[in-house]
């Protein structure tokens, strides 16, 4: 299965865009079962993400980038 690995989540300033219920929302639909966000010099977003993605068991990969 293929995971997107370089996902910038609203909590990246100035570079990401997408809200993290919606993300794994639309990776469900799409029948992903894993997950990765990877947001610039933030981890705001890795409890929520961890959490939305856990109610329909999707793998979670969180990666900081500097």
């Amino acid at each position: 299965m293929f995971t997107h690995l370089h996902i910038h989540t609203e909590y990246s300033l100035l570079d990401g865009m997408c809200r993290i219920p919606q993300l794994v929302s639309r990776a469900r639909e799409l029948g992903m079962d894993s997950l990765a966000i990877t947001d610039h010099g933030v981890m705001y977003g890795a409890i929520e993400f961890y959490l939305a993605a856990k109610v329909p068991v999707i793998r979670t990969t969180i990666a900081l980038f500097y």
